[in-house]
């Protein structure tokens, strides 16, 4: 589980993907990223999230489906959440199902969780 706090820019999710998940150890697990305490998301384009949704897609464990839910309760957030979620699923390496929610609670439904551990 990760959390965005305060301003988040693309630079922050960049680092974050390369970071955690160059990581052999946590390759193939599911991914909870809250996104509810964020106050300013400072993307410079949307193109970026393209990129986002690519490099992500060739990290992905090729033999192992794993899921990514998203808690993004304003509309920025929810938005390019989605459009994320839309560029992963055109992308045919990927092997990560990306959903993205409102509230924290569907999120962990969605990951088959009743609580955070």
């Amino acid at each position: 589980m990760a959390t965005g706090q305060g301003t988040v820019t693309d630079e922050d999710i960049f680092a974050y993907q390369t970071t955690v998940w160059s990581r052999p150890e946590v390759a193939g697990f599911d991914e909870l990223v809250d996104m509810s305490a964020v106050e300013h998301i400072a993307v410079q384009s949307t193109e970026r999230v393209r990129e986002l949704a690519a490099l992500s897609a060739k990290m992905d464990q090729p033999s192992t489906v794993s899921k990514f839910a998203i808690v993004a309760p304003q509309d920025i957030a929810y938005g390019l959440g989605r459009m994320y979620e839309a560029y992963r699923e055109l992308d045919a390496s990927t092997t990560k199902h990306v959903e993205v929610f409102r509230r924290l609670e569907d999120a962990l439904a969605y990951l088959g969780l009743e609580a955070l551990p």
